[in-house]
């Protein structure tokens, strides 16, 4: 298996009522609606594989599960930006389906649906306690960290923590989060919704 790194900053929104039960008890709790379904979205700000540069690449993975997502059931689908080459959009394939290893390899038992792969014009930004994304029609979504109160200007922190991204992430309120891809729909503009945010570093 070929080496590879990437690094840079991600997001997600869910339809979970904040704060998301999930990452608190291990994947083990039910979801606040029953289901899953949440939108990771990626920056890479630096990162290659098998010699393929994949700095300023953006992708999004959407999930569902059924129940809690511990049980598995996963439906994933990708979506890389429409501005990737075919051979970048290949290597960030391998990666976020876990087949080139590294963290999302580890979520594999877990998937009994790869629901495929869309292109889309990405527009990640992400400043501080901010953070918003859009793929075409198919993802919308924004996020506003929760802040701490021994910090001025820093979130609340979650650590030690099972997600694949990062064990420590910035706890946010979804601000926005539409959803309409490979089977999944979800649309919201409450701001009672769960969030997360974190730099990342994988590799494999």
């Amino acid at each position: 298996m070929s080496k590879w790194q990437i690094q840079g900053n991600y997001f997600e929104t869910c339809n979970c009522d904040y704060l998301c039960p999930c990452i608190s008890t291990n994947l083990a709790a039910r979801p606040t609606e029953g289901e899953c379904k949440v939108a990771l979205a990626f920056r890479i700000d630096n990162g290659s594989k098998d010699g393929i540069r994949l700095d300023g690449v953006s992708f999004i993975i959407l999930m569902h599960t059924p129940g809690p997502m511990g049980e598995g059931n996963f439906t994933i689908g990708l979506i890389v930006d429409a501005a990737a080459s075919d051979d970048q959009a290949e290597a960030i394939a391998a990666i976020a389906s876990g087949n080139a290893g590294g963290p999302m390899a580890a979520f594999a038992p877990l998937v009994n649906n790869m629901a495929g792969i869309e292109r889309r014009s990405i527009h990640y930004e992400g400043n501080g306690m901010n953070y918003s994304v859009s793929a075409g029609e198919l993802v919308e979504q924004s996020c506003e960290g929760m802040p701490g109160p021994a910090r001025e200007g820093e979130p609340i922190y979650l650590d030690n923590t099972c997600h694949p991204v990062n064990p420590k992430l910035a706890l946010a309120k979804a601000t926005k989060a539409r959803f309409h891809a490979f089977g999944i729909d979800f649309e919201d503009t409450s701001g009672l919704k769960n969030g997360h945010f974190a730099p990342f570093s994988w590799s494999g």
